[in-house]
């Protein structure tokens, strides 16, 4: 019996790997084949924008994993959920583009992800950006992935909250994803023509147009499929029958953060325990496969609003029902919106010499799943941590791949990330004391105002925060000589031929920021990697800090120090 072959072979749909299938398919003479467990993404529930916790929750388009029980927050089982649809989790996320701040990513390379600094990364993602407020030395126009700020903060809310930001002695920022992360402004989202703008819609469907990509929806992959030390092929389920498709080329894994390191457990690539507990022979010893996981985590800062300008107005049915409508009749009005439209990153303390705190702001008190958080007008702060010192695993329980692997994250296990949720209370609270607040400025719901101490915030945090769902890391690039490394900083699993990993899993430390943006540009350095051997020169642009933040927390009034 013959086995199809291509050149390349990419396990998943997602926000990697809908990067590569375009990138690499720009190669006439190569041939690549995408496999995708889920199907389409063509539902009115992803591609509307407001609509964002539908498809979050819904089984048919996101893998619903939970952790195990999490030891330092009361034993709670955390929701997990990546996508499982054509865009992956850019199918199902809240579409907040966030680069991370600059030195984010020295960070990777001083951890041995050689050619990975912030110099480095920048070119990738101004070759994917296509901002709507024009080109400068930070952004781009004419990328396949459209950015913009949606309704342009037309609720009072957003402004009143970014002016309190600068009331209460921080920065104003005019574009985070710029020169200057830290500070209050705008937020930026993948919206184009009122539809969420998925990796999908941005990379993939223009690359379906080329008769060397294949797309092949409706699969499980079962493992990677090695002759020795090279990677060969793969094996996959389709419709209840195993089948063979094999690589020419390379076998890349982009199944998330989540996915591959459990495929690359499965198909016996990882410690040498994990695999001996799950039943799976072992073909080559990685031991930080799985290991090295971290998330964002934030709680919701509530409000009751004093006017009657809150979004709460708009969660009816029928209010829902008339901004379906418009979206579906015109691609315009609230259905347009992920409704994060101002924002604020802040230090959570001195001595810290980037932020590590984010704000996202909405103008309305509700839940992620869509629902009012309490009757009449409200606002809500999400905040989190985005720099934890916490880390946990992944680990595969059996050789099958239907059966969820274990995932535990050890949230708030480290001091550090304890004393940060702490500053995230008390800093909020002054903010939204500020005099541009004083007409919108209710009663705090949440945490309440009863939280005061150490002990108290400590308590509401273990009961009330909750996955920003940003998991990675759990294939960690590093220097060819680290043990714990994954993959090496050409994105190539190290010890073995024909085989990468390209995707959030990749990352040695998470960013301050969502993750969407930061894996599209590492999809885009990679696909030059693959195809080239090599990635484009490094860019030599000033970023914008504080001098001070060894002596001070805030700026106080705006100072512009660039370095």
């Amino acid at each position: 019996m013959s086995v199809e072959q291509y050149d390349y072979i990419i396990v998943g749909a997602g926000s990697a790997g809908c990067v590569l299938a375009n990138r690499l398919t720009e190669d006439a003479n190569k041939s690549v084949l995408l496999l995708e467990t889920g199907g389409s993404d063509k539902s009115i529930f992803i591609q509307m924008p407001t609509a964002l916790s539908i498809p979050m929750n819904t089984k048919k388009y996101a893998w619903q994993f939970h952790t195990e029980p999490e030891p330092y927050l009361d034993n709670r089982r955390m929701h997990c959920p990546r996508g499982k649809v054509l865009g992956g989790s850019s199918s199902i996320n809240g579409m907040v583009y966030v680069r991370g701040h600059a030195r984010d990513f020295d960070e990777w390379a001083e951890h041995g992800a050689e050619g990975w600094d912030y110099q480095h990364c920048l070119p990738y993602f101004k070759k994917a950006d296509d901002w709507a407020f024009g080109a400068d030395k930070y952004r781009n126009v004419g990328g396949p992935l459209a950015v913009n700020n949606g309704n342009n903060m037309q609720n009072p809310l957003y402004s009143a909250f970014v002016e309190a930001g600068e009331q209460a002695g921080y920065w104003h920022t005019d574009d985070y994803n710029g020169a200057q992360q830290e500070g209050f402004g705008a937020m930026h989202m993948t919206v184009k023509n009122g539809r969420r703008w998925s990796t999908a819609n941005a990379y993939l469907r223009p690359a379906m147009e080329r008769s060397n990509l294949t797309v092949k929806t409706g699969v499980l992959v079962k493992r990677v499929l090695l002759e020795g030390k090279r990677a060969v092929g793969v094996e996959l389920v389709q419709k209840g029958k195993v089948k063979r498709f094999d690589c020419r080329d390379e076998a890349i894994l982009s199944a998330g953060s989540i996915g591959s390191p459990h495929l690359l457990q499965l198909s016996g690539i990882g410690p040498a325990k994990v695999l001996k507990d799950a039943g799976i022979e072992q073909q080559h010893e990685l031991p930080g496969v799985g290991e090295n996981l971290q998330d964002h985590l934030e709680f919701y800062f509530q409000y009751q609003c004093k006017q009657p300008v809150s979004l709460n107005r708009k969660l009816g049915p029928l209010s829902k029902l008339a901004i379906g409508v418009r979206w579906i009749l015109f691609k315009t009005g609230l259905g347009t919106t992920n409704h994060f439209e101002s924002c604020g990153f802040i230090r959570s303390k001195k001595g810290i010499e980037w932020p590590d705190l984010q704000y996202h702001f909405l103008p309305a008190a509700m839940r992620y799943d869509g629902r009012s958080a309490f009757d009449g007008d409200g606002f809500q702060l999400h905040i989190g941590h985005n720099k934890p010192k916490s880390r946990g695993w992944i680990r595969a329980v059996s050789a099958d791949p239907k059966e969820a692997p274990k995932i535990q994250f050890n949230y708030l296990q480290e001091p550090e990330d304890v004393e940060a949720f702490r500053a995230c209370v008390r800093l909020s609270r002054e903010i939204i004391a500020q005099p541009a607040m004083d007409k919108y400025r209710g009663e705090e719901i949440q945490p309440g105002a009863s939280v005061q101490t150490d002990e108290e915030i400590d308590a509401f945090v273990r009961g009330a925060v909750e996955s920003a769902y940003h998991p990675c890391g759990t294939c960690r690039m590093g220097a060819e000589d680290d043990e714990q490394a994954v993959v090496d900083p050409t994105t190539r699993v190290r010890g073995l031929q024909g085989l990468r990993v390209v995707d959030s899993s990749l990352f040695p430390t998470i960013p301050n920021g969502n993750l969407n943006a930061p894996t599209i540009m590492l999809a885009e350095r990679a696909a030059d990697l693959i195809r080239f051997g090599e990635a484009a020169d490094a860019a030599n642009v000033k970023v914008v800090m504080d001098e001070q933040w060894q002596q001070r927390q805030r700026q106080g009034k705006q100072q512009r120090e660039v370095r």
